[in-house]
């Protein structure tokens, strides 16, 4: 058998999805570790493409590259990246377990993750050491870990001179996020504020009429960008009392383990640490992500 690779459509989508659960679960039989809640049930993965689907679509039609890996016309692989301003972020890279080692993904990444034409290059990877190698071959080296906190919300308020405002226009407020994202990130990424908005409730956080961060709440919540990391405890006490009203029965981020003001709190509040840790890797230090929390679930950052 031949190994193929070509570039992947939205027709491509269930068939790499297929890939990612069946990697990712050897992942962690591997491990130990659950790397998909639930995902020793049956019925929780069968029904998790539905939720997985509008994620697959956005990646798909805002990527920059993304390739399959096949065999007789099925795909035993696929990587996609996404570039936002100048920085190209490496969402999935993914191969069957029965084909691994065999070269497929080092063509993959040839592909999907060139070193030329981006300003920073970036991985959110799992610890899987065989994957790591790759990755430090690739150019890009650890900086941080992160980890996924939750508990069951509740109604919780915290001192704050903070004015909340909800937002439900992104287009009109895309050079407010803007600004906020070039200033904790380093960059823009115009295409992703409309599509967080459709599922996630987004907030706007303002001191004397200045915005000063913007957050995202829903089934999952993230990402939350502040101008102080001061403001943490306030915020994210106001997410997850947003979460509670909504009818949640589990609120969680994905926090950059150097936010020592979420980590803190969230500790303190009792929120628990899943054990499926995610590394972020990078070209070269950027951002300031003591101020950041991440998308849920973090394909991207």
């Amino acid at each position: 058998m031949s190994t193929t690779f070509r570039s992947g459509t939205l027709n491509d989508n269930y068939a790499t999805y297929q890939v990612f659960q069946q990697s990712i679960t050897d992942f962690g039989q591997r491990t130990g570790v659950m790397a998909i809640t639930g995902g020793n049930d049956p019925d929780v993965l069968a029904g998790l493409w539905e939720h997985r689907r509008p994620l697959w679509e956005h990646l798909t039609n805002t990527a920059e590259q993304y390739w399959l890996a096949e065999n007789d016309g099925q795909a035993i692989g696929y990587a996609r990246t996404i570039l936002r301003d100048g920085v190209r972020e490496l969402t999935e890279f993914f191969v069957l377990p029965s084909q691994q080692s065999g070269g497929v993904g080092r063509e993959l990444l040839a592909r999907a993750f060139p070193s030329n034409g981006a300003r920073h290059r970036v991985i959110i990877a799992t610890l899987d050491v065989r994957a790591q190698a790759r990755y430090l071959k690739a150019g890009v080296y650890p900086r941080f870990t992160i980890q996924y906190l939750s508990r069951q919300p509740e109604a919780v308020s915290v001192p704050t001179d903070l004015a909340v405002e909800p937002l439900s226009a992104p287009s009109e407020h895309l050079d407010v996020l803007a600004t906020l994202d070039q200033a904790v990130l380093g960059h823009r990424r115009d295409v992703d504020h409309p599509w967080l908005g459709i599922e996630r409730q987004r907030f706007i956080y303002r001191r004397n009429g200045q915005p000063v961060g913007y957050g995202y709440v829903g089934n999952k919540s993230g990402p939350f960008a502040l101008l102080s990391d001061a403001d943490f405890p306030a915020v994210l006490a106001h997410a997850e009392t947003e979460a509670a009203a909504q009818g949640h029965t589990e609120f969680g981020v994905e926090v950059p383990m150097i936010n020592r003001a979420a980590v803190g709190y969230l500790l303190e509040r009792g929120y628990q640490l899943d054990p499926f840790i995610a590394l972020f890797m990078c070209d070269a230090p950027f951002g300031k992500f003591e101020n950041y929390i991440c998308t849920s679930p973090p394909f991207f950052f």
